[in-house]
């Protein structure tokens, strides 16, 4: 018996050591799948070749295989869509390897982030847009809206100013609001943006660094973006930071540049202001008396070439199985304003650590901004265009600081007071301004994946994400200065303000992936919960320079919370037949709590075609796909932190209505106006498409058409008297219709051993017009907009809306013209035939948006030289040109005793009674063009050091030239009122990009 117990124990340790010894034999296997543009496959499946181990990755493509044996082995990777991949590898105790798939039809396999995970462009159902790093535009870009720009159908970027690190307009298939906003959701790694732009800051993406950004995917119809509702109905941009991989590299990349203004405004001379002067006030000695002898050209004076750098290095990789990027840009450029200046410095890190046996993955990112600008003062702009040339930039007029400055006993006479009403001197302007802004801001976001034990393909998420920002600055203007003239005091001004952003994000949702092999279908199930909470305050204070006169502090905190409870279920059949219905439940604290839940629905369907048999073995298709969608989005971002529209509220008073008691005066509170019954904004669109492939793919490309249905739009319209605590107020009392087509196509025109040739063109076509308008009770009801303000008019409203027109059209006098085709002055149609002109006369004429936009862009290679270019092209869109509409010969001379410079658009009417001209359509200008955005040469040298170091140069420009009858500065103004804004430089650039 001793015997038989001493041989059980021997036969149980040797059991023991032989499985330490085989445990000890193992290793594991750990890494990322992604596609050709390296972005991640969730779902590919990596399997042990000849065994049944095998691992799924997950959402952001990372992937683990454990108790692999030792030494060579070899690992299938197999993805729907893409070639199936063996990769043999040599298993260590940790091995880690980058697996990437080569696509059965590249182009048409491209992963898109879609909100709360992913989908390959193949299988989706809804409109979507997908950019990725290699076909942003290049150069010097500030923001990643520029980078983007003609890249996508139906989407408009416009910057609003020439000013580095500026922001811009992004209209996603046209206007869908009047009175809130038409910007789309930015959605940064997970964390949706505010779209409320804090003071001192110029771009709410400035944070982003273009150099970081791997992918950007556009959501455009409501069947792709209701899974965000109540923010999705003007589009979704989401933007997809680079990851760190599997081998360790360094990234360097410098970009200098030079700008120039590339045309200045057509005005007069010295000579010939002198010469027009003299002959429209011949004998007029009060206002020929008043001429100087210089020939000053202010446009020179108030303008430079600009120099700017921008650099970046990252450093990227893995430690201890952990994928990392780490990553900082700096960012310095002048603007071709005197004085005007842009700084950034930004840092992302970028984390992937996976725990507990790969079945909890983080997903970390955190991302910096420290900004300065210096903003200078941009009224100088139309200063320049209308100081009188005749005059020097310095009289050595001491109580003015030297500047030649208009006052009321001449221009040189040193004791007489400033016309304030007069051009102020532009050299003034941008020399005694003080106008800086510090901006600190972070962004940042922790994401969980957990694969849940026990319930295969069942993960639970958790998202925790923040944006914090907080800017300071002042706006200074030194005293003894024109424009800022205060005679009880010292003059001048001291305004300085503080701004603090604090946004919280919070959502947790299941997902569930499962294949049902059995009946040839597959299901993806999405649902959670969402919760965001936005709160903004600061303060502002002034006084004039020297501080003798201060202004009280007006400190202010505002917020309010989205709450949001989300579902989305994707079912394919056969791999050919993908349906996708969403459900989003959003609630906000804007509006009373009967108005305060939005449910927001949508479905879509897409048919594969040319995976069904009968399309099998064609040599014309080799991609087909059919969609179409329909659903429901809203809309409650109101604008300018207006938070509570439907709460009775009470607001300080401003200065100018304190109340007296004895001597000592009071700021009183004011009852404000407000709609307790204000509401969702809704946009129910449908959508039908095709997604096509040509040639083995060397054609592709899709085709959208689209309907889209804005209801309760609110608007700012006038109230009975004393029905309310205010004249006017925003109600839901508009609705509205965009309806379009889009084009968008990619072709290699040639791929051979030496020459590659990647050609890119997309069109797009949108009408849109005001389907409701509640006001008057009368159908011809014209409502005007209340931002549309213009120089030179009583009432400055120069938009309009009506039912059945296009949103904003222009509100104006029709033109009567002579025999030789120029406009007569006070020549207006009598419309309504009742032997006056009034404004009964005014009609809605044209329109600012376009109506078709074209993008167009090529990519040649030949061995290591490469040549790019993208240009767009915008038609049916028309500017109100302010600038000439306030050049008359009437705005020569003023009685407060001054003169004023004009363009030359001055001789082509002769008007003098700019008064009345300014509503002239005379004025609204066809301002279609096609400008040539960016031009780039490269060149990619040999690999050094063991093939390891890359180098690249190249060299560029910006703004290349524009092709329009416009006749302003420029034809590309955001809402389409001209109105002196900083040019748009053209830019030169040299690159040097460095990898390693």
């Amino acid at each position: 018996m001793k015997q038989i117990y001493l041989l059980r124990y021997g036969f149980l340790v040797l059991f023991i050591c032989l499985s330490n010894w085989v445990m000890a034999q193992t290793g594991a296997i750990s890494g990322r799948v992604i596609d050709e543009s390296n972005l991640p496959l969730p779902g590919a499946t990596v399997t042990l070749k000849g065994t049944t181990n095998s691992a799924a990755a997950d959402a952001n493509g990372y992937f683990k295989l454990v108790k692999v044996p030792m030494g060579a082995q070899v690992l299938v990777v197999h993805f729907i869509g893409y070639q199936q991949m063996e990769q043999p590898v040599t298993v260590t105790a940790t091995t880690n390897v980058n697996l990437q798939l080569k696509s059965a039809s590249v182009l048409l396999e491209q992963v898109a982030v879609i909100g709360y995970g992913t989908v390959r462009k193949s299988d989706a159902t809804g409109s979507l847009d997908v950019v990725t790093a290699k076909d942003l535009n290049k150069g010097a870009v500030n923001s990643i809206q520029d980078a983007l720009v003609g890249k996508l159908p139906g989407v408009t970027i416009t910057s609003n100013s020439g000013a580095p690190g500026n922001t811009s307009t992004i209209k996603i298939r046209g206007t869908t609001s009047i009175g809130a906003s038409n910007n789309p959701l930015i959605v940064i790694d997970g964390v949706p943006m505010s779209n409320v732009n804090i003071g001192g800051t110029s771009n709410m993406l400035a944070t982003v660094n273009p150099d970081d950004v791997e992918n950007v995917t556009v959501l455009k119809d409501a069947s792709a973006t209701a899974i965000y509702g109540s923010r999705g109905s003007s589009g979704v941009i989401l933007i997809t930071t680079k990851r760190g991989g599997k081998k360790f590299t360094i990234g360097y990349n410098v970009t200098t540049s030079l700008s120039v203004l590339p045309k200045e405004v057509s005005i007069y001379n010295g000579d010939e202001f002198r010469a027009l002067v003299n002959n429209v006030y011949a004998g007029q000695t009060a206002v020929t008396s008043l001429l100087g002898k210089a020939n000053t050209n202010w446009q020179d004076q108030i303008y430079k070439k600009a120099f700017g750098q921008d650099q970046n290095l990252s450093f990227s990789g893995s430690a201890k199985n952990m994928p990392y990027r780490v990553s900082i840009g700096y960012n310095n450029s002048d603007g071709i304003l005197k004085t005007y200046n842009f700084q950034r410095t930004t840092a992302a890190i970028g984390l992937d650590p996976s725990l507990f046996k790969n079945t909890l993955n983080i997903h970390i990112n955190i991302k910096g901004l420290y900004n300065t600008n210096n903003f200078a003062d941009q009224a100088a702009v139309g200063s320049a265009v209308n100081y009188d040339p005749t005059q020097t930039v310095y009289n050595g007029n001491t109580r003015w600081r030297g500047y030649t400055t208009w006052t009321t006993n001449g221009n040189t006479n040193i004791n007489g007071d400033p016309v304030t009403l007069a051009t102020a001197n532009p050299v003034a302007r941008l020399d005694l301004t003080d106008n800086k802004s510090t901006s600190r801001r972070s962004i940042g976001n922790a994401q969980f994946d957990y694969k849940i034990p026990g319930v295969s393909g069942l993960h639970a998420n958790v998202n925790l994400g923040y944006d914090y920002a907080e800017t300071f600055g002042h706006n200074n203007v030194r005293d003894s200065t024109q424009w800022v003239y205060i005679p009880v005091a010292s003059g001048g001004q001291r305004s300085t303000y503080n701004t603090t952003n604090r946004n919280q994000l919070f959502d947790a949702y299941l997902n569930y992936k499962r294949d049902f092999k059995s009946i040839e279908s597959s299901l993806d199930a999405t649902g959670g919960y969402s919760w965001s909470h936005f709160y903004t305050e600061g303060n502002s204070q002034s006084s004039d320079y020297n501080g003798t006169v201060f202004n009280p502090a007006a400190p202010y905190k505002t917020e309010y919370y989205l709450a949001s409870f989300f579902g989305r279920v994707n079912y394919t059949y056969k791999n050919r037949y993908i349906l996708t219905a969403t459900l989003r439940d959003d609630g906000t604290s804007k509006f009373s709590p009967d108005n305060r839940w939005g449910l927001f629905p949508a479905g879509a369907f897409a048919w594969r075609v040319i995976d069904e048999d009968f399309m099998k073995g064609s040599n014309t298709f080799s991609d087909l796909k059919f969609r179409v969608g329909y659903g429901k989005t809203g809309q409650q971002d109101l604008g300018d932190n207006n938070n509570y529209p439907y709460q009775a509220r009470f607001t300080k008073s401003d200065n100018g209505s304190r109340y007296q008691f004895g001597q000592t005066f009071y700021n009183t509170l004011r009852p404000e106006g407000y709609d307790a019954g204000i509401k969702w904004e809704s946009t129910t669109t449908a959508n039908i498409g095709i997604d096509f492939g040509f040639f083995h793919n060397r054609l592709t490309g899709s085709i959208d058409a689209y309907n889209k249905n804005t209801s309760n739009l609110l608007i700012v319209t006038n109230v009975a008297a004393l029905s309310n605590f205010s004249a006017t107020l925003l109600q839901n009392l508009a609705d509205m219709n965009n309806k379009g087509v889009e084009l968008n196509l990619n072709a290699t025109v040639v791929n051979t051993k030496d020459w590659n040739w990647q050609l890119g063109y997309n069109v797009s076509y949108n009408k849109n017009k005001v389907t409701k308008l509640v006001g008057s009770g009368d159908s011809d009801f014209i409502y005007t907009n209340q931002f549309s303000n213009i120089a030179g008019t009583t009432s400055g409203l120069i938009q309009a809306d009506k039912v059945g027109l296009p949103i904003n059209s222009f509100y104006v006098f029709q033109q009567i013209y002579n025999a030789n085709g120029t406009p007569l002055e006070d020549g207006y149609v009598d419309r309504n035939k009742d032997g006056q002109i009034n404004s009964a006369d005014q009609y809605l004429y044209k329109k600012p948006d376009p109506t078709v936009l074209m993008g167009i862009n090529s990519r040649v290679s030949y061995k290591r030289f490469d040549f790019s270019f993208s240009g767009r092209l915008s038609l049916g869109n028309y500017n109100y040109n302010n600038v000439a509409a306030g050049s008359t010969y009437r705005g020569l001379y003023s009685s407060l005793g001054y003169l004023s410079n004009q363009t030359k658009a001055a001789d082509d009417t002769k008007f003098t009674n700019a008064l009345q001209t300014v509503y002239s359509d005379y004025y609204i200008q066809n301002a279609s063009f096609f400008r040539m955005d960016n031009m780039n040469l490269g060149y990619t040298f040999p690999n050094y050091v063991k093939n390891k170091l890359k180098l690249r140069v190249t060299a560029g420009v910006q703004n290349v030239f524009v092709i329009t009858g416009y006749k302003g500065l420029d034809p590309e103004i955001a809402g389409g009122i001209d109105n002196n804004f900083f040019p748009r430089a053209r830019i030169f650039q040299l690159g040097l990009n460095a990898n390693f």
